[in-house]
């Protein structure tokens, strides 16, 4: 009989606030921060810090890097690092939109300003620009050589302050920077670069556009940050031109260097931001320090203009007298004429100090208007950080119409911030009480007590540099080891440290180990001793009349051991204590009398975690060989060896009363195996670093992992039959569609009549998805045809035998199931696929089910069934089998057919958005007439009136 198991389910993943892979940006009411949690989106409260929502979808497992706020304020686009795109919507907190197109992580996301068009780069060095609207990828943008950094929108001189969504997608201009030090500025109707700069000689990290689109600023690592100026209005002249005159070089530099300013730091630029109102621009840092500079007003630069024209004249008067003026007219001419460089206009105003290294920032979307920004007296900066951790700082800023020195403004502050649910550190220690419903997890610093069922935190601690951690019989205390070879005994209800122990003389406490009689605990250290410990209760204050009896740990003997602990286990019927050691072996002896029972050797490196079963028969020893070992307590033989892991082994744990075990490693891997018949159960994923602590519920109920990513997992047992010989199966097809999604994931070759070099390529990337999409409909067409061809012979067979008086054939199952034709079988299996997927699915169909589908194709424009769908079809078969379908005869008829079909159908398609738009306009114009209250000066209408009675003339009439 085969032997069946119970799968293990992630059932929560908490501790993380803001992983260092993404960024945090504001919502469009500046009171919630959208912020990147590994593979989640968290949304949080700032002020009060608190979660909102979780954005997370089943089917991805990869990291969220980046994040972009739609101007419509409820959209949000999220890449990941499978080079994914996914847009969330913020009312419902659903996924919307899924766009696969680039093979690489993507780095830098930007919505235009009608947040219709979406502009993506990732490391694959590609720009992909997304139809939001109609969820598929428009084209691919190909020039630079290395990962993408940054993506600014800018508007044509024509467009600014009248952007239409209706050409939004072939109108204006991209601005993109990379780490080939590159800034390109591509032409979106023309799709293609039309001015590269060359000047940066290290890779650009940042690049921000103003909002009026006048200034375009690049950070890279060196101690400057190059201002340039944009100036659309040439390029529209030259592009309306279109061909018609000749045009030079210097006619397409709409980008031209406008000057530089120093910047406070010495490392490199991580990101760069505009404030929406244009006067401030943020300049974050890879040394804790967000750097703010203010933009200088029309009139401070003419005056500061006017005192550099003065002292040119001070000191041209003092060159005359001095007779050293050998070129007065130079001097004149620049006095004269003085120019006006970035230094004058950008000028460094705050600087934010962080205390740890920033990730990212963004301004509030709220802050646009300038005088409200001014009445409100100080603009608020988001800022995430690498140590999980999420800010909120206010910079001061000065009133309308007054200077900083006249407002005498004070330093940033921290407004607000989100840090107590989770660790600054990857949390190194992880124990679970009695009962199953607390964990405890410590790393440096900080020792943090989480709700097993509901994920929140119960208590924060301040502790040592955490190694171990262990709950006290009644779930009361927590006793904590430390790098410092301390053990520090915690009051878990009163949130206070009771007490600290020297116990292993300044070097590491690597272990600790509760005994099974509850009465004390074994701890091992680095000073080649293993301590034993007995609790006792003792009073606060004997001398007082009431005083609460509290616990205290009392060294009872301590073991002598060769070298360093590592870790030691008590076996759980008192009989045996296995101690291991540095040099790669495992000692065993008597709990009683300490005497030696056994020697276990065997690794190649030493054994990090051990761990004994309930029956206390099999031991089992992880090590940083990437093996485990389970051994015999009876004459200490090794049962088996299991090469467990890619990496170093870092935990392994029984499940009480099985000899079932669970081993975690640097691989970032959780398995589950069986110690009676050695086998692999199932292999649990989804932490994105290092694997550092493990603990197993009683009864194996759920399990928990703390990873160096600062996240703990929590698995739940389900009820799901798990059969080994499937699951071997289900990872070798996992296998396969790996290969099969890397073979497929390569660079597309040049299309027909296109050449390697070309700028502008297809968006779409072909994925598993995608080929079977393509599949289905495959097999839609090979249902329809078949059922067409039984339909055919019958008409005929009735046609010729009338008298016959023939059965009509059966139908399809499907076809019965769903009540409906073969032609609309075909059509509900197309629009079944995602729009950034149909393309992509369409390639993967052979021209023989090409010519199937054209027949569909024609059926449907007949029936004008979907007519924006049958012209994507169309358009996208015609344009990737032209040749063959030239060379096809018999498809000629049936192209006249569906050209007289289509044309009609997508002629009523225009009429009826016609008129659907005419009535949209008349209603806008009835609401704007009703709804618009005109005011007229009083003055002004009197000054009209008489200016009208002066203009008459009065005659008398004579009898």
């Amino acid at each position: 009989m085969v032997k069946s198991y119970l799968r293990y389910e992630a059932r929560s993943v908490f501790g993380v606030i803001a992983s260092p892979t993404g960024n945090a940006v504001f919502d469009h009411s500046g009171k919630l921060s959208i912020t990147a949690a590994l593979e989640s989106v968290i949304v949080w409260d700032i002020k009060k810090g608190t979660q909102v929502a979780r954005w997370s979808d089943s089917d991805n497992k990869a990291e969220v890097t980046r994040i972009a706020r739609s101007p419509n304020g409820k959209d949000y686009a999220v890449g990941y690092a499978d080079g994914s795109i996914r847009l969330f919507d913020l009312t419902n907190n659903t996924v919307n939109v899924v766009l696969s197109g680039h093979r690489g992580r993507v780095s830098a996301l930007e919505f235009d300003s009608t947040g219709t068009v979406l502009a993506s780069g990732a490391r694959d060095t590609d720009i992909i620009l997304w139809d939001v609207v109609g969820e598929v990828g428009l084209y691919r943008l190909r020039g630079h050589k290395d990962e993408i950094t940054g993506i600014a929108f800018v508007a044509g001189s024509a467009s600014i302050g009248t952007a239409s969504a209706l050409h939004a997608s072939s109108a204006g201009y991209i601005v993109s920077s990379s780490k080939d030090t590159l800034v390109k500025l591509w032409d979106l109707r023309g799709r293609h670069c039309v001015q590269t700069l060359v000047t940066h000689r290290s890779e650009v990290w940042g690049l921000a556009v103003s909002p009026d689109g006048r200034l375009l600023v690049t950070g890279t690592s060196d101690m400057n940050l190059h201002v340039w100026t944009l100036d659309m209005a040439k390029l529209d002249s030259v592009a309306s031109n279109d061909g018609k005159g000749e045009t030079s070089a210097n006619d397409w530099e709409a980008i031209a260097e406008y000057g530089s300013i120093q910047r406070s730091s010495r490392d490199r630029v991580v990101e760069l931001r505009f404030h929406p109102s244009g006067l401030y621009l943020a300049c974050l840092s890879a040394d804790k320090q967000v750097e703010v500079f203010r933009s200088r007003q029309h009139a401070e630069i003419k005056k500061k203009m006017a005192r550099r024209q003065k002292r040119h004249r001070e000191k041209r008067g003092k060159d005359k007298v001095d007779g050293s003026d050998h070129d007065g007219s130079d001097h004149e001419d620049e006095a004269e004429t003085p120019t006006i460089t970035a230094a004058d206009e950008l000028t460094s105003f705050k600087v934010v100090r962080t205390s740890a290294k920033p990730v990212s920032l963004d301004f509030s979307p709220t802050e646009a208007d300038a005088t409200a920004l001014g009445r409100q007296g100080g603009m608020h900066i988001l800022v995430a950080q690498n140590n999980n951790s999420l800010h909120m700082w206010s910079v001061p800023v000065p009133p309308p119409g007054m200077t900083t020195k006249q407002a005498n403004l004070g330093e940033p502050s921290l407004a607000s911030s989100v840090e107590m649910l989770g660790h600054r550190s990857e949390p190194r220690a992880l124990a679970m009480s009695s009962d199953n419903e607390l964990i405890a997890s410590a790393a440096n610093k900080s020792l943090r007590v989480w709700n097993a069922q509901t994920g929140s935190c119960v208590r924060t601690l301040e502790c040592g540099t955490a190694i171990c951690a262990a709950f006290l019989p009644g779930d009361q205390y927590i006793v904590v080891g430390t790098k410092e070879g301390n053990l520090e005994l915690y009051d878990i209800p009163a949130a206070t440290l009771v007490e600290t122990f020297d116990a292993h003389e300044g070097t590491a406490c690597w272990t600790i180990d509760v005994r099974p009689d509850r009465k004390g605990l074994v701890s091992g250290g680095a000073d080649k001793c293993v301590k034993f410990w007995d609790f006792e209760l003792v009073r606060d204050d004997p001398s007082g009349t009431v005083s609460r009896r509290r616990m205290t740990l009392e060294h009872v003997k301590t073991l002598k051991m060769s070298d360093d602990v590592l870790a030691v286990k008590c076996s759980p019927d008192s009989r045996l204590l296995a101690v291991a050691l540095l040099d790669t072996t495992v000692k065993v002896f008597y709990a009683d009398t300490l005497k030696f029972f056994l020697s276990l050797y065997g690794h190649k490196l030493p054994v990090v975690s051990l761990d004994i079963s309930s029956d206390s028969t099999l031991l089992v020893t992880g090590s940083a060989d990437k093996s485990v070992k389970l051994w015999g307590l009876d004459f200490g033989d090794c049962h088996r060896s299991i090469l467990a892991h890619q990496e170093p082994v870092t935990a392994v744990r029984f499940v009480w009363g099985t000899h079932y075990f669970f081993s975690a490693g640097k691989d970032k891997l959780v398995q589950q195996w069986n110690g009676d018949n050695f086998q692999r159960i199932q292999r649990l994923e989804g932490c994105h670093g290092d694997v550092w602590a493990l603990a197993v519920a009683k009864h194996g109920n759920f399990i928990v992992a703390s990873s160096q990513d600062r996240s703990i997992r929590i698995w739940e047992k389900t009820e799901e039959p798990l059969f080994i010989e499937e699951e071997r199966e289900r990872e070798l097809e996992e296998m396969y569609d790996r290969g099969l999604e890397e073979s497929l994931d390569r660079p597309e070759p040049a299309a027909d009549g296109a050449e390697e070099g070309d700028e502008t390529q297809r968006a779409g990337k072909a994925t598993m998805e995608t080929l079977k999409a393509g599949e289905r409909i495959m097999e839609a067409l090979d249902i329809a045809d078949e059922e067409r061809r039984k339909w055919a012979a019958f008409e005929d067979q009735k046609r010729r035998m009338p008298q016959l008086n023939p059965a009509p054939p059966d139908s399809n199952p499907i076809l019965q199931f769903e009540r409906i034709t073969a032609e609309a079988y075909v059509l509900r299996t197309v629009e079944r696929v995602r729009a950034a997927d149909l393309e992509d699915a369409l390639l993967v169909l052979p021209f023989t089910h090409v010519l199937s589908l054209m027949t569909y194709v024609d059926h449907w424009a007949c029936r004008e069934w979907n007519t924006a769908l049958t012209c994507r079809v169309l358009f996208f078969m015609l344009k990737t089998h032209q040749n063959q379908i030239v060379a096809t005869r018999s498809m000629r008829a049936q192209l006249a057919s569906i050209r007289t079909h289509l044309r009609a159908g997508v002629r009523a398609q225009r009429d009826h958005v016609g008129y659907n738009l005419a009535a949209l306009q008349s209603l806008r114009a009835d609401w704007e007439a009703n709804a618009t209250a005109e005011f007229f000066d009083e003055k002004d209408i009197q000054g009209i009136l008489d200016a009208q009675l002066k203009k008459r003339k009065f005659t008398g009439l004579k009898a």
